[in-house]
């Protein structure tokens, strides 16, 4: 179940692949043939609920957009949270870091913050996606984060021994608790590299929430891709992570 080498050092390439299945579902282009879905999640998730009677179609248009904005929210605070204490170039690193034991701001309450973000974003953008590529890229992106987890837990068990046995046994994995579940360690967050290494995350999130209202998939694809975009740049300018020392990785 956990994720190979090669997984974890592409891992953001795997990811950005999976999107671009996701948002550009090339099956659909034999759509006429295969009679599939080309439209948005967000607009037949709309129409089902219209159906039900629950909802008109303008409210349910609303409640998926608020529900998105929630979740991309959400994920934006846990991936810059996570960022601002285990540093931005060590999530951008294509290796394994274990140089200490994390147990400050939301790895007090998770052990895997920035994965659980980004699987909270994906749920969030899904909506601007056709249901297939949606459902694909949900599957895929969440199998492939918990396989990234599960990946880094005997490497920091190799490192840490005991002190991360008693942090597993009191942390979860994923779903965080209300209250943190050990001390803090002390340690200071940076928040400006933080909020760079994540622009998309936040870029992405702001998107919905000024351009959303528009209840137009197309062009908030468009401009997700522009975040993506600037937060390339931007992370150009951050500082790479030291170099960590061998050791057995899974």
């Amino acid at each position: 179940m956990q994720a190979t080498r090669f997984e974890y050092r592409f891992r953001f390439a795997l990811h950005a692949l999976i999107y671009f299945l996701g948002f550009l579902s090339p099956w659909l282009l034999f759509g006429n043939v295969l009679n599939m879905e080309s439209r948005s999640t967000w607009l037949v998730l709309s129409s089902l609920l219209q159906r039900t009677g629950w909802l008109t179609f303008v409210g349910a248009v609303l409640v998926l957009m608020g529900l998105a904005l929630v979740l991309t929210g959400v994920a934006a605070w846990l991936r810059v949270w996570g960022a601002a204490y285990v540093g931005s170039g060590v999530v951008r690193s294509s290796s394994m870091h274990g140089e200490s034991m994390l147990a400050d701001g939301p790895y007090r309450h998770t052990r895997n913050p920035l994965y659980l973000g980004t699987m909270l974003h994906t749920a969030g953008i899904a909506i601007l996606m056709p249901p297939s590529g949606a459902i694909l890229a949900l599957v895929l992106l969440w199998v492939l984060n918990i396989r990234l987890a599960l990946a880094e837990e005997p490497f920091l068990l190799e490192r840490f021994g005991q002190a991360y046995v008693d942090y597993c046994a009191k942390v979860p994995r994923f779903l965080p608790t209300p209250s943190p579940q050990v001390p803090a360690a002390g340690q200071k967050p940076l928040w400006g590299q933080a909020v760079l290494g994540e622009l998309y995350f936040v870029g992405a999130f702001l998107t919905l929430a000024i351009f959303g209202w528009d209840f137009n998939a197309t062009p908030l694809s468009r401009d997700l891709l522009i975040c993506l975009g600037v937060a390339l740049v931007a992370r150009a300018f951050l500082p790479a992570a030291a170099k960590p020392e061998p050791t057995a990785a899974p």
